[in-house]
């Protein structure tokens, strides 16, 4: 799948993309269990920017975030999912990130100009510092409420 990327290939899409001055939307997540409310955030963060990277958890990290019995879907798995997408340009798979400074180093190597986040996201201080780093902006995206992951699991009897 020419869309979904590991950190090694990224730099040379990148050139690619700031060559052509074209504005890149960055966000980031799970993407364990893929529904609707995913699908309209996508939708709406790509409307900031001509290319959209989604930046894909680990499984180890979507274990430690979610609980034991999760992921329900590989990493390999979600992304072919995401990659489908058409609003999509790129999926990074992403190794398991350790600490704070690992995503920072990988946003500055991105550096994005719009970094698309859910108006609830728990670590929407660290993402508007990640945006002052690299001179870009968020865009909040309101929630659709009636929709979660870690809600479909519960309602599936899958925790």
């Amino acid at each position: 799948m020419h869309k979904i990327l590991n950190l090694a290939k990224l730099n040379h899409i990148l050139e690619k993309i700031k060559k052509n001055k074209q504005l890149i939307v960055l966000t980031g997540g799970c993407f364990d269990i893929l529904h609707i409310g995913h699908i309209k955030f996508i939708k709406e963060a790509k409307k900031g920017g001509d290319k959209l990277f989604v930046l894909l958890e680990s499984d180890k990290k979507v274990k430690n975030l979610k609980g034991d019995k999760r992921p329900i879907f590989k990493q390999k798995e979600r992304a072919i999912m995401l990659s489908a997408i058409s609003d999509i340009d790129y999926v990074v798979k992403l190794p398991f990130m350790k600490s704070d400074e690992d995503y920072n180093r990988l946003v500055l190597r991105i550096k994005p100009d719009i970094i698309a986040v859910t108006e609830n996201d728990p670590y929407l201080a660290k993402k508007k510092k990640q945006a002052n780093l690299v001179g870009g902006k968020i865009k909040i995206i309101p929630m659709v409420k009636t929709f979660s992951s870690s809600r479909l699991t519960k309602i599936l009897n899958l925790q």
